[in-house]
């Protein structure tokens, strides 16, 4: 009897022992050294590739955020501030409760096929508003010139880049909105213009947001 009690103490302890050293180890050292790795090497990526405006966070690199007028009474959808370059449609998921203009807890695809209705009407009335948006004086849109990014949303309707296509086609507009010069507003566009990753990865991109920080900056210098 008592040789069983103390086979059953000491196994006791043995698994006490193992789940010190494990808590320790796999709880305590291992995250303490992954977190170190990625504050040393990846800081950025780990702490949200955050931009930052004026000394404050305004965002993440990898997130798109809406350009926007505050709604006016009885509005639903809000109207584009046209001063300021715009993101790709924030319809992923449809219009609903929890997916409106990047308010997302959810993101993801619309999963509607191409000759859906409803994405139609979207794509249709996307152009339409493109088109009108960003025709000014001097320069007219022709719907063959806009591009695929600017009337789809991306497959998690998050998408914080444009195409340089789509943000050319902005350019006039936001020169006049702003009071700048096209030319000064095209090097804007080309400056914040980043190419295939690797050389071969992806395609050319805009981050929206970081082209708007430089808008606003160019237009507090005018």
């Amino acid at each position: 009897m008592n040789n069983s009690l103390t086979n059953t103490v000491r196994l006791l302890w043995a698994g006490l022992r193992a789940l010190l050293v494990l808590t320790l180890v796999t709880g305590v050292i291992y995250p303490l050294v992954v977190t170190g790795i990625a504050q040393g090497l990846f800081s950025d990526q780990a702490n949200g590739s955050e931009i930052k405006s004026d000394g404050k966070v305004v965002g993440s690199s990898l997130i798109g955020q809406p350009y926007n007028l505050p709604l006016k009474k009885g509005q639903e959808t809000p109207e584009p501030d046209l001063k300021w370059f715009q993101g790709r449609p924030q319809n992923g998921l449809g219009t609903n409760t929890v997916n409106t203009q990047y308010k997302l807890i959810l993101s993801g695809a619309t999963n509607r096929s191409a000759d859906n209705k409803d994405l139609i009407d979207w794509v249709t009335a996307a152009k339409a508003a493109v088109v009108k948006d960003n025709s000014v004086n001097g320069y007219t849109v022709k719907p063959s010139e806009v591009p695929a990014d600017a009337v789809t949303s991306s497959g998690s309707g998050l998408d914080p880049d444009i195409s340089p296509q789509y943000a050319d086609i902005q350019v006039h507009r936001i020169a006049e909105k702003n009071g700048l010069s096209v030319a000064q507003v095209q090097k804007l566009v080309d400056d914040h213009t980043d190419g295939r990753t690797l050389g071969f990865i992806g395609e050319p991109r805009v981050n929206v947001l970081e082209l708007n920080i430089a808008l606003k900056d160019l237009a507090a210098k005018s």
